[in-house]
């Protein structure tokens, strides 16, 4: 990894090389400085037209407006954020950030001013200029263009996302000297926030944030031909992953992840979240992200993982497969006990249905699983009653997916969880049953196996579609696409 230029040492003292004197990059001579500040073609984008979202990011920032009216909005993007020393880690723009804009650089800030006559908002888009060639920064910064690559102009940026550029260097400076009241999106520009000291309430933001929430829970066309994306892209990284599993026995669960983050990466921005590749016992943790464990023949895999688009939309798929190709008799009565369970989840989505419908649903045929297996003694309505069951089922149904892998987490209750399903909603169906290694109250034969089925599920009109349809579900049509893709 190339290091930045430092100031270079003079071979002798008798010819020196001439530095600098109070530059902004001391150790470049003047006339090197000189030399790098012309000789560049004009490299200006001018053919461009607005992203394909453009359309829908005006209507969400219109929404915002009728429901925040004579208020001052913003909405940051976020900062890069250091990995090590003078390294950063890959930036993802801020959720309500990518959804009002589309825009995905760091450092951007989107300001709603509220306009004179009190009619609805002016939008500015607050973005880093290109690298300056007069001052060096293009090739002398760590972040300058040389360095990191080409930023769009602000008259590039303002063709790309439909919205008026100014300079986010300006815009510290215009917050301070603001008036009348204003709201932040926290949490993600510390500069932005120090601006606006004194203007702002943890009150009022929340109520910012929380709007901001809501309006992700019901999908529009973009937003849900973008999960089938992310949906299709993750079912082709599901196949490379069952190619390579003999390879996987030879190394690690990591090569796992790997083989997927490779197809996250050919196809998409990213992994939604980091994958889960949780081979044997470690299936019974139900967020094993280390992916340093052993994956062994006879044991079971769930792999819990999604792509991101490149427009921040991802899956959240989970698979528990058979290592060897083939259940054993006991890992498929607990697989299908939790597909049976899938699948009276999936019949419960549908419009008009409360959002709990189908975590109670999955939950009532795990139960009985549960007791007819001998390990809670029933009645059903008693082991529900008080929630026996958890113990092996550890976790919720399901939840709302988008931007976010758990998309719209700010909603309120009423609108999220205790609400009811609309069309255009989209969210995962996904139980399953653990059993720890060291569970004494389960046969030993039981202990150490985990299995979760996870699928992404549209609300439609008329009931609901299976966004990742295209990988199986059920034991034997597991085994047989294992089969076919293994050769």
């Amino acid at each position: 990894m190339a290091d930045e230029l430092t100031p270079e040492t003079p071979e002798s003292d008798e010819e020196p090389i001439k530095q600098r004197k109070n530059g902004l990059y001391p150790g470049v001579s003047d006339e090197l400085a000189e030399n790098m500040k012309s000789g560049w073609a004009d490299t200006e984008l001018r053919d461009l037209r607005p992203i394909a979202q453009a359309e829908h990011t005006a209507a969400r920032r219109a929404a915002l407006s009728a429901r925040f009216p004579g208020e001052r909005l913003v909405v940051p993007a976020g900062n890069l954020k250091t990995r090590a020393n003078d390294t950063e880690y890959g930036f993802r723009a801020a959720t309500e950030y990518a959804y009002l804009t589309g825009n995905q650089t760091e450092d951007g800030v989107l300001v709603l001013e509220p306009r004179k006559d009190g009619e609805g908002h002016d939008a500015t888009l607050y973005l880093l200029p290109r690298s300056d060639r007069e001052n060096g920064e293009f090739w002398l910064s760590g972040q300058g263009e040389l360095w990191v690559g080409r930023r769009h102009s602000l008259t590039e940026a303002a063709t790309l996302y439909g919205i008026p550029t100014h300079d986010v260097r300006e815009l510290p400076a215009r917050l301070a000297e603001a008036t009348g009241p204003v709201r932040v999106v926290r949490g993600y520009d510390a500069g932005v926030e120090k601006a606006l000291t004194d203007k702002v309430t943890a009150e009022r933001d929340e109520e910012l944030r929380v709007f901001l929430s809501e309006a992700r829970l019901v999908k529009d066309d973009f937003e849900i031909a973008e999960l089938e994306k992310a949906c299709a892209s993750t079912a082709r990284g599901f196949e490379d992953v069952v190619k390579v599993l003999d390879k996987a026995e030879a190394t690690s669960e990591r090569y796992i992840e790997g083989t997927f983050f490779l197809r996250a990466r050919v196809e998409g921005n990213d992994v939604g979240y980091g994958s889960i590749c949780a081979a044997g016992p470690h299936a019974c943790t139900l967020h094993w992200v280390r992916n340093d464990g052993p994956v062994r023949p006879g044991d079971l895999l769930l792999l819990d993982a999604g792509v991101e688009t490149n427009e921040l939309y991802t899956a959240d798929v989970t698979r528990t497969l058979p290592i060897s190709g083939t259940f054993t008799d006991l890992q498929r009565k607990i697989y299908d006990a939790v597909y049976e369970a899938q699948e009276a989840g999936i019949a419960a989505v549908k419009p008009g249905a409360a959002f709990r419908d189908f975590h109670d649903a999955a939950q009532r045929v795990l139960a009985e699983k549960l007791v007819e297996w001998g390990l809670l003694e029933g009645p059903v309505e008693r082991v529900l009653e008080l929630g026996l069951q958890r113990r092996w089922t550890l976790h919720g149904t399901g939840h709302m997916l988008g931007m976010d892998v758990h998309d719209c987490a700010a909603a309120r209750t009423e609108a999220y969880v205790g609400g009811t399903l609309e069309p255009g909603m989209c969210l995962t169906v996904e139980p399953g049953l653990y059993f720890q290694a060291d569970d004494l109250t389960v046969p030993e034969e039981y202990r150490g196996i985990g299995v979760r089925i996870e699928d992404d599920i549209l609300v439609t009109e008329d009931g609901n579609r299976n966004l990742s349809e295209a990988l199986p579900r059920r034991s034997d049509e597991v085994e047989a696409w294992m089969a076919g893709l293994r050769g």
